[in-house]
């Protein structure tokens, strides 16, 4: 049966981590969410899956019980599929301003706009001369 805990391991925990996602300016979104991505520099052991997750939910989403509802229904959705995502990514996942915390399509949204993070992180990749 797959790991079906949210440890820490899986979660961006401080401001650094946040910053570096921010700073690799890799976007993806749809009327839902919007993502942005980079790349991470955590092992990957055998059972071990290696993307990151964080939320970033402002007040201009809505009160409270809206904010919190929108971190329940992104963390449930990413917990129930986390080894499915691409491996070795940090993601910084934000609601779109409008959007309503509907859970099934949060989480179709959230593998289908974490594939075009790694896809745009490859393409990034293979454009970029090594040194």
């Amino acid at each position: 049966m797959e790991d079906q805990k949210f440890p820490k391991s899986v979660r961006l925990r401080n401001s650094a981590q946040f910053a570096r996602v921010y700073n690799a300016n890799i976007y993806a979104a749809d009327d839902c969410l919007v993502m942005q991505g980079a790349r991470n520099d955590v092992r990957q052991n055998v059972n071990d899956c290696t993307t990151r997750i964080g939320l970033s939910v402002s007040r201009k989403v809505g009160n409270a019980i809206v904010r919190n509802k929108w971190k329940r229904l992104i963390r449930e959705a990413f917990r129930m599929r986390k080894c499915e995502f691409p491996q070795g990514v940090d993601l910084v996942v934000r609601p779109r301003k409008g959007a309503e915390p509907e859970f099934h399509v949060i989480k179709n949204s959230l593998m289908e706009l974490a594939e075009r993070i790694v896809r745009k992180i490859r393409k990034l990749e293979s454009t970029t001369p090594k040194s």
